[in-house]
């Protein structure tokens, strides 16, 4: 029996709420980084009696398109899975469900699901330093319940949240651009998960494929990518409202 952890996580929130939960499963993970656009996903292959815990953020209250794909294409096998939506602290709406049918139809068996919290990737200021110890002592809690829910055999499917037909997707929008102080290193366009950045020119971006993730931000060294200020304004008086109040991490088992 292997564990993996299966994981889109562009700015790193999505993977720190994972690693609070699968740290408690076992010490040996295999993980699958599915970001990584480089990566024939077709070639993983899992086993009957393996564990995943797919972990991906919520975008609109959708899974991300290029996590879609990449996780369909994995071979599970029957496979049990643990799903794990990651949201910044607005609401996962479709999320979830969204997700249980892209694992079921890879092939994985679902036994348990849960939402948690992370730092907004566009307006930070929300949920800012999540997840925290607060959310680590929950999904401490969470990963016990899980676990002793495997130790007893037990593979029934949880009641997951969300609606079939999914909400419409957004389109991204939000696409980060290179300040004066870009020195086109190319590490943005090497990182981003869908090749939407130009390597000898990081100022072209390919604005359909951009999914607006934020990673090109998250990874330069030179702090040389921003979002354009009044977009980001609009964005956060937006959000004001929705995202203030403290939102909890939920389980579904």
């Amino acid at each position: 029996m292997k564990f993996y952890e299966i994981c889109f996580s562009p700015t790193g929130g999505t993977e720190k709420a994972a690693n609070m939960l699968v740290k408690e499963f076992a010490k040996e993970i295999q993980s699958v980084d599915l970001t990584d656009s480089r990566v024939d996903f077709s070639d993983i292959s899992l086993e009957e009696n393996d564990i995943a815990v797919i972990a991906v953020p919520s975008y609109g209250g959708r899974v991300p398109r290029p996590a879609v794909e990449r996780l369909s294409a994995i071979k599970a096998n029957g496979a049990k899975a643990v799903l794990v939506c990651v949201y910044g602290n607005r609401a996962y709406e479709d999320t979830l469900v969204e997700l249980e049918d892209t694992a079921k139809q890879a092939g994985f068996r679902i036994i348990s699901a849960v939402a948690a919290i992370a730092e907004h990737s566009i307006a930070r200021q929300f949920a800012s330093g999540r997840p925290d110890a607060q959310d680590q002592t929950q999904l401490h809690k969470f990963a016990e319940k899980i676990h002793t829910k495997l130790t007893a055999g037990d593979v029934s499917k949880p009641a997951i949240p969300g609606n079939r037909p999914y909400k419409k997707a957004s389109g991204g929008g939000i696409i980060p651009k290179p300040t004066k102080d870009c020195v086109k290193c190319g590490l943005c366009a090497e990182k981003c998960p869908v090749q939407a950045i130009d390597r000898n020119d990081p100022k072209k971006v390919d604005s359909k494929a951009c999914i607006s993730c934020m990673r090109c931000v998250s990874v330069c060294p030179h702090s040389a990518r921003k979002v354009n200020g009044m977009m980001l304004a609009a964005v956060n008086t937006m959000l004001k409202k929705t995202c203030s109040e403290r939102k909890e991490c939920e389980l579904y088992i």
